[in-house]
C-alpha cells in the first residue's frame, strides 16, 4: 500500500509538474508576445514622434518664410508706381515750378524706397556694359551694337527682389553681334 501510495503521490507530481510547466510555457509564450507588442508600439510611438518634429520644424520654417515674404504681393502691385516714379524722375526740368515739384517727387521716392529696403526689397538695376545676368534679368530685345555680344545696352526697367526672391526681374535690351553684309 505504501508503494502505491509513492507512484501515486510520484504520478500526481509528474502530472503537476507537467501542468505547472505547460502553464509557464503558456506564460513564456504571452510574455514573449507581449514584449513583442511592446517593441511594436515603442516603434510607432518614435515613428509618430519623428514624424510630429519634422512636421512641426517644417511649418515652423514655413511660418517664418510666410512673415520674410510676406509683402512680395503687395510689391508686386507697387512697382508699376516705382516704375512711372523712376521714368518722371529722369526727365530733365526746366520750367522752375515743375522743379520743385519734382524736388516733392524725389524725396517722396526716396522715402518709398527707403520704406521697402526695411522690409528686405532691393533694387536690381543693371548697368550699360553690364554682362546680361539671366538669374535676375530679362531680356527684352536684341539689338546689334558695338558692344561685345550678350551685354546690357539699355535698361527698360529695374528689377526687385525682396531678400534672396525675386519678385521682377530687371528689363533690358541686350546686344548682339552685328552681321556682316
Amino acid at each position: 500500500m505504501e508503494e502505491e501510495k509513492k507512484v501515486e503521490e510520484t504520478s500526481e507530481t509528474e502530472h503537476t509538474s507537467k501542468s505547472i510547466k505547460k502553464k509557464l510555457a503558456r506564460k513564456d509564450e504571452e510574455i514573449a508576445k507581449l514584449k513583442s507588442d511592446v517593441d511594436h508600439w515603442k516603434n510607432e510611438y518614435y515613428r509618430a514622434y519623428a514624424d510630429t518634429q519634422n512636421l512641426r520644424k517644417e511649418i515652423e520654417k514655413d511660418y517664418r518664410n510666410a512673415i520674410k515674404y510676406r509683402a512680395e504681393g503687395f510689391i508686386d502691385t507697387l512697382l508699376p508706381v516705382l516704375d512711372s516714379f523712376h521714368m518722371a524722375l529722369e526727365n530733365p526740368v526746366d520750367n522752375p515750378d515743375v522743379k520743385n515739384y519734382c524736388i516733392g517727387f524725389q524725396y517722396i521716392y526716396r522715402n518709398l524706397v527707403a520704406a521697402l529696403e526695411s522690409e528686405g526689397v532691393s533694387e536690381i538695376a543693371p548697368t550699360i556694359n553690364q554682362e546680361f545676368d539671366a538669374n535676375t534679368m530679362d531680356a527684352v530685345e536684341a539689338s546689334e551694337s558695338d558692344l561685345e555680344p550678350n551685354r546690357v545696352v539699355r535698361v527698360i526697367a529695374k528689377g526687385y527682389k525682396i531678400h534672396d526672391r525675386l519678385v521682377r526681374p530687371a528689363r533690358v535690351i541686350v546686344s548682339k553681334q552685328k552681321e556682316e553684309k
